[in-house]
C-alpha cells in the first residue's frame, strides 16, 4: 500500500480538466487546473508550505514559534494546516467581508483569528495588513509570512504550479489566465512560461474595486472600493506582482464572477469559489475570441465549501441583486468616443500666470501637467494656486512643476465605466491615459450625457 508521510506531501499534482458546458460553441479548448483539490482547499497551500520551509531553513522560524499573517482566508488555511503538522502557533488577521466558513475553518485548525474592517485605506492602522505587522512586532519568536510582498510567493509557483501546467498540457498553451490577488500565482507561473521556447500570452484578471488593473495600465494606484468576490484583487500595491511577465489585464465584476462560479458547480461539477468564477469568466471570453485550434488554460483557486452561505445561496444572491438582469455600462473609451474634445494641458516649465490665464479662457478649475512626451506628470488645481499665493510661497512666474501635486483620477480607455464613480467621489475629473499619453478627459456631465444616451437607446 502506497502512503505519504503527512498531508503536506499531498500538495500539488492537482487534476487538469477540460471544460465542456460553460464554453461557447466554436471556442478554443479551455483547460482548468483544480487547485481547490489541494489538501487545504486552495492554491495557497503551495505558497504556504514553500515560504514556511524556507523560513525554517533560514532560521527565521524556530520550534515553538508563532506564524502571523494577513489573509483573505485561503493563505490562512494553508498556513494553519502546515502549522498544525509542524507544531507552530498561528495568528491571522482577516477582513470582515470574508465568509464565516473561512473564519470558522481557521479556528478549527486551532488558529487565532482577528477580524478587521474591510473598508479602510491600506495605510490605516486598522487595515488587516497593518494589524498583522503590529502583532508580529509585538509577539516574541514570531514569523510574519508577508505574502503580499514576499518574493518566495512568486518562487513557489514558478517552481511548482508553472511546471505542472506546462507538462500537463504538453506545451500546447496559447493563453494562460490567472486572477491577481497577491500576484504570486500569475507572476510565478508567468515567469516559468516566459522561459519556454513558445511562451503563451499571460492574462491577468482583476475585480472591479481592486487596484491591479489601473496600476498595470497607468502606473498609479486608484482609490480602491469594496467588492464582494473573495481571494482576488487588492487595495494595495503588492510586491509579489511582477507586471513584466503579464501581457494583459482584464476586469471582471462580482456578478460575472458569482454566476460563472455557480455554473461551474452546476454544469461542470466543479465545487469552486468565486475567484474561480472570475478566472473562468475571462477564460471563456478569451476562448471564444480565439476560436477552435487554440488552448486556454486557467486555475480554479479555491473550494466552494468556503461560500455555502454566500454566493452559493440563492437567497444571498437575490438579496445582493446578483440575480437581476445585467446592465453593461460599457467602457471609458465609449464615453469619449466621437467627442470633439480639446485636451487642455500644461508643461512643467509654464508659469503660474500662464496656467491662470488658460484656466480663465477655457473655463476649467484644474489642469494636468505633462512631460515632453505628453505623459501625465501631475495636476495643478486653482486652489493650489490660491493657497500658494496666500502663503507667499509662489508668484506669477513660479513654474507649474513647482506647485503641481500627484495626479489622481487616471483611467485606462478599456476600463469599465463603473470605475469612473470612484474617481468622481474624490471630486476629480477622470483623465484617460493610453500608452503613457493623455487621450481624453471625462467629467460628471460627460458621464451623465453618455448614460442618458445609452438609456434612450435601450428604450
Amino acid at each position: 500500500m502506497q502512503t505519504i508521510e503527512n498531508i503536506l506531501q499531498g500538495i500539488g499534482q492537482t487534476p487538469f480538466v477540460e471544460l465542456q458546458r460553460v464554453v461557447e460553441p466554436e471556442s478554443a479548448r479551455l483547460l482548468v487546473k483544480c487547485e481547490f483539490l489541494n489538501p487545504g482547499g486552495s492554491i495557497k497551500d503551495r505558497m504556504a508550505l514553500h515560504i514556511i520551509e524556507r523560513a525554517e531553513k533560514d532560521g527565521l522560524l524556530k520550534p515553538g514559534g508563532t506564524i502571523v499573517e494577513n489573509t483573505s482566508g485561503n493563505t490562512g488555511m494553508g498556513v494553519a494546516m502546515v502549522a498544525a503538522v509542524k507544531g507552530y502557533k498561528a495568528v491571522f488577521t482577516i477582513p470582515d467581508k470574508m465568509s464565516l466558513e473561512k473564519i470558522n475553518m481557521l479556528k478549527a485548525f486551532g488558529a487565532e483569528v482577528i477580524i478587521t474592517p474591510t473598508d479602510v485605506p491600506g495605510e490605516s492602522p486598522d487595515h488587516y495588513v497593518q494589524v498583522a505587522k503590529r502583532i508580529a512586532r509585538e509577539t516574541p519568536n514570531s514569523f510574519y509570512l508577508n505574502q503580499y510582498h514576499n518574493e518566495q510567493n512568486i518562487e513557489a509557483h514558478e517552481a511548482s504550479t508553472g511546471p505542472e501546467l506546462w507538462e500537463e498540457c504538453g506545451g500546447e498553451m496559447d493563453v494562460f489566465v490567472s486572477g491577481i490577488g497577491t500576484g504570486g500565482t500569475i507572476s510565478g507561473v508567468g515567469r516559468f512560461l516566459k522561459k519556454q521556447a513558445n511562451p503563451p500570452k499571460v492574462v491577468g484578471v482583476d475585480p472591479l474595486g481592486s487596484v491591479h488593473y489601473h496600476y498595470y495600465y497607468t502606473g498609479t494606484l486608484p482609490n480602491a472600493y469594496v467588492y464582494q468576490v473573495e481571494g482576488i484583487g487588492d487595495d494595495i500595491k503588492c510586491g509579489a506582482f511582477d507586471t513584466t511577465v503579464v501581457d494583459e489585464v482584464r476586469q471582471v465584476d462580482d456578478r460575472q464572477s458569482f454566476l460563472m462560479a455557480r455554473r461551474l458547480v452546476r454544469e461542470e461539477g466543479l465545487f469552486v469559489g468565486g475567484s474561480s468564477g472570475s478566472n473562468a469568466h475571462i477564460a471563456v471570453q478569451i476562448a471564444q475570441e480565439l476560436g477552435p485550434g487554440k488552448t486556454v488554460v486557467t486555475v480554479l483557486p479555491d473550494s466552494g465549501s468556503r461560500y455555502i452561505t454566500k454566493f452559493l445561496s440563492d437567497a444571498w444572491m437575490k438579496d445582493h441583486g446578483f440575480l437581476e438582469p445585467e446592465r453593461d455600462l460599457g467602457r471609458v473609451e465609449d464615453v469619449i468616443e466621437g467627442k470633439d474634445q480639446d485636451i487642455i494641458t500644461a508643461t512643467t516649465s509654464e508659469s503660474v500666470a500662464q496656467l491662470v490665464s488658460r484656466m480663465r479662457e477655457q473655463g476649467v478649475s484644474q489642469i494636468p501637467i505633462v512631460n515632453e512626451l505628453g505623459g501625465p506628470e501631475g495636476m495643478v488645481h486653482e486652489i493650489d494656486v490660491l493657497r500658494g499665493m496666500e502663503r507667499g510661497e509662489i508668484d506669477a512666474q513660479t513654474p507649474a512643476g513647482q506647485i503641481m501635486h500627484d495626479i489622481g483620477g487616471l483611467v485606462y480607455p478599456k476600463a469599465r465605466v463603473e470605475e469612473l464613480y470612484g474617481i468622481f467621489e474624490k471630486d476629480q475629473v477622470a483623465i484617460v491615459v493610453d500608452a503613457a499619453k493623455i487621450v481624453g478627459l471625462v467629467s460628471h456631465i460627460d458621464l451623465i450625457e453618455y448614460l442618458s444616451k445609452k438609456n434612450q437607446e435601450r428604450a
